[in-house]
């Protein structure tokens, strides 16, 4: 799986998900940083990469069902880390079989979306 990574999630989040053998990229790699969140989610979905962010902004611009202007990221598949910083490397590990799962049941019908809390895993189908 190939994830796009926010500019606020830990260096560790990028370095287990390509030790784990998945292609984790920043996306200040791609844009510069401060960048309004809009042009992340379409740098995002146009790279066919799952946003991985603790912005939760996202869900206003990239809602499960979206409306009007919001259409356009439609495609956009979306992790929101509501753990703590130095947890999340843990918890996205401990769950990246589900995710893998989730990313291929949702691909065919509509993006995923999941949110990883310390002790919770939720999904929007």
């Amino acid at each position: 799986m190939y994830f796009m990574l926010d500019e606020n999630v830990p260096l560790d989040v990028a370095d287990m998900l390509n030790e784990q053998g998945h292609k984790g990229e920043f996306i200040r790699d791609y844009v510069p940083p401060g960048s309004p969140d809009p042009v992340v989610a379409t740098v995002s979905q146009e790279l066919d990469a799952i946003l991985v962010s603790f912005d939760g902004d996202f869900e206003v611009i990239s809602p499960r069902i979206p409306d009007g202007q919001k259409r356009r990221f439609r495609k956009l598949s979306r992790i929101w880390l509501r753990c703590g910083e130095p947890q999340a490397a843990n918890r996205l590990k401990s769950v990246l079989d589900f995710v893998a799962g989730e990313f291929a049941l949702t691909k065919q019908n509509a993006p995923m979306r999941l949110t990883i809390g310390l002790s919770y895993l939720r999904t929007d189908r």
